[in-house]
């Protein structure tokens, strides 16, 4: 009997290729993930609309949503819910529009996503040493610091 193929790729958070001055970690591109997406997002202190407002509709992407350190809001249009390192876990459906609110120390923070029933593609801004564009990611992103777009979700309670 052969013996078992040995796969895997071990590498200290630090060492995965980042962008946006680190505010993006291409997790799934530094390890080799080719059949869900995931990311680690890091975000300053009091981080307000930073991390823009958006859905996945365009791509029908669910995610799932983890504090690895510091804490955050998840903005919800009917609600908020805090997450903090050991706590909850969150799935957004696709159509739902979200935004990260990191708390007063920052907040590092594991985005899981993938269409469910499909086959995972990644998107062009994920890849290894692709161009930090923001357009074929999330092309209903809406913040303070994207020009020409308006915000709408707000703060309306904690879950």
């Amino acid at each position: 009997m052969p013996e078992p193929t040995l796969d895997y790729t071990a590498k200290p958070i630090g060492e995965l290729e980042a962008a946006w001055g680190g505010s993006f970690v291409r997790a799934r591109a530094s390890l080799g993930v080719t059949s869900f997406g995931m990311n680690i997002i890091n975000l300053p202190p009091s981080s307000g609309d930073l991390y823009p407002e958006h859905s996945h509709r365009f791509n029908r992407q669910e995610e799932v949503y983890y504090v690895l350190s510091g804490s955050a809001d998840l903005v919800l249009p009917d609600g908020v819910v805090s997450l903090d390192p050991g706590g909850s876990m969150v799935r957004v459906a696709p159509e739902t529009r979200r935004a990260v609110r990191s708390g007063p120390e920052g907040v590092q923070l594991l985005v899981i996503g993938g269409v469910p029933g499909e086959a995972y593609t990644p998107q062009q801004n994920s890849e290894l040493g692709a161009p930090e564009t923001l357009d074929t990611l999330a092309p209903d992103a809406a913040s303070s610091m994207i020009p020409g777009t308006t915000p709408t979700l707000t703060a309306r309670g904690r879950y």
